[in-house]
């Protein structure tokens, strides 16, 4: 009786392999035997079930695949603490188990339960950021997958152009330009834009220039010489041809104007948030910022400050620290290729514009490009150094100041004559 009241309570621990329709469950006790495999949906009584097995077996820590979604939010309202696996290094863990290696949910449900088990002080608990911090992060994306949408769209107008109207393929820097859409809708075949030469004398520019006026053009191109650029090209299709080949034009134009308001608006929304988020000032104060450079670096980043105890721990997510690798007398210094790759591309593209309003961060990029690495490499190198002064400010909470920038003041003090 006595050995009853004194023994230690049986840990327990569950592991959930997530999919799209339903969930595989696992549930193991102190000595990795298994107290409970079952199945859920994923539908709303299937979680309030996935929660109510969780509890009764008396599991208090879970693993899983993924750090958000329905799943994590249920288990996260059952006060559970939720321990994230990533799918690369679960395919790594599925090697302690056996040889084969074989992905199966059941399977891979028992190992992230028994990794929670055996690893629970090497594992992070899961700390969500802030509501406001998700939805930032939400709108950063969107607007980046919108963009992305519209470069292929206009490679593809672009490459329709060149076959049918090549003189508007090549009238304007950009082809998803305001200007440039506009002269498209106005002037849709080599037909419509014969117009614009259709004067007594063709070389002369004042049709286009007096529409250039009309639609308010104020581009630092010199009409006379989009008339030459105009003239100059591979007459396209005219007649019948031209005429249904422009139903494909008027298709990836109306494709464009939507893409480009919607982007236009996110944009806006982003601003607004980013205005209203606690953390907002800390990131617009980095150089060339902006709003939405700012507002991906804080969605990215987040303002969960526990999950980045360090800034080398900061910069091994963002992939920006090299990976090191030594075996024997061999050691080899390798780019990181286990990252947030959302963390990196922001990070990285910050870093890169940084440059040309910083000093320093010049500095440190052509001290790169000096040592034979290429633009790329230089980047992520300037990138590791700047995570370190932002995860500074971000940590204490205050915003980027030149004036306590001491290497930047050694830079701009250099060059500075010596008082007398």
């Amino acid at each position: 009786m006595s050995l009853d009241q004194n023994a230690t309570p049986m840990r327990v621990t569950g592991g959930v392999d997530w999919a799209k329709d339903d969930h595989a469950v696992c549930v193991v006790g102190d000595h990795a035997e298994v107290i409970d495999r079952f199945g859920v949906a994923h539908d709303a009584a299937g979680l309030r079930t996935l929660v109510r097995r969780l509890v009764k077996a008396g599991v208090e820590q879970v693993g899983i695949e993924r750090p958000d979604g329905p799943v994590v939010e249920a288990l996260l309202q059952a006060e559970l603490t939720v321990f994230v696996i990533p799918p690369g290094q679960l395919k790594n863990l599925r090697s302690r188990y056996g040889s084969a290696g074989n992905k199966d949910d059941r399977f891979d449900a028992y190992v992230l339960a028994d990794v929670v088990r055996t690893d629970r002080r090497r594992l992070r608990p899961l700390v969500r950021d802030s509501a406001a911090t998700l939805a930032l992060r939400s709108l950063v994306r969107a607007r980046k997958d919108l963009v992305a949408h519209r470069v292929a769209a206009a490679n593809q107008l672009r490459a329709h152009l060149q076959v049918v109207f090549p003189a508007a393929a090549a009238l304007f820097a950009d082809i998803d330009s305001a200007i440039s859409l506009r002269f498209l809708t106005r002037f849709t075949t080599q037909d419509q834009a014969d117009w614009l030469t259709a004067t007594s004398d063709p070389s002369s520019p004042k049709r286009l220039a007096a529409w250039l006026r009309s639609v308010g053009y104020c581009g630092p191109t010199h009409p006379a010489v989009l008339h030459a650029r105009l003239t100059g090209a591979p007459r396209g299709l005219t007649g019948a041809a031209a005429t249904t080949h422009a139903a494909t034009t008027s298709a990836f134009l109306a494709v464009l104007q939507t893409l480009t308001a919607q982007i236009d608006t996110l944009a806006a929304r982003i601003g607004e948030e980013l205005t209203l988020h606690p953390d907002g000032h800390i990131f617009t104060s980095l150089p060339r910022s902006g709003t939405v450079r700012a507002a991906r670096l804080l969605a990215e980043i987040g303002d969960a400050r526990g999950r980045f105890p360090t800034a080398d721990s900061l910069a091994c997510l963002a992939g920006v620290a090299p990976s090191t690798r030594q075996s024997g007398k061999t050691k080899t210094v390798s780019f990181r290729w286990a990252a947030d790759k959302q963390l990196r591309d922001a990070v990285c593209d910050f870093a890169a514009d940084s440059r040309h309003a910083n000093p320093w961060a010049a500095d440190l990029y052509h001290q790169a490009l000096t040592r034979g690495h290429d633009h790329p490499h230089a980047v992520r190198i300037l990138a590791r150094a700047w995570i370190d002064i932002i995860w500074r400010a971000w940590h204490d909470e205050v915003p980027y100041h030149p004036a306590r920038h001491n290497a930047l003041q050694r830079i701009l003090n250099q060059d500075q004559p010596a008082v007398a």
